[in-house]
């Protein structure tokens, strides 16, 4: 994957203590839902801007990336510029 071709690259929150709780919480889902949160980020990497449905604005920089999960489930996951 070409990392020159993103427009708006993806970084993980990291806590003073080096922590990466978001990262952490995607390792703990199953490979499916996994794969379909990874995906959409990518998406947004890639495509942005993007809307609805995938990207909803939270507010001045602050976005949401929803991602549709089976069973109806829904995964957001925060982002800020």
């Amino acid at each position: 994957m070409n990392t020159d071709l993103k427009r708006l690259p993806a970084r993980f929150y990291r806590s003073d203590s080096g922590r990466e709780p978001v990262r952490e919480w995607l390792r703990s889902l199953d490979a499916e839902d996994r794969r379909i949160i990874g995906e959409d980020i990518k998406d947004v990497e890639f495509s942005w801007p993007i809307g609805l449905p995938l990207v909803r604005a939270l507010g001045r920089e602050k976005w949401e990336v929803r991602s549709s999960l089976p069973h109806g489930r829904i995964a957001r996951v925060i982002s800020c510029c």
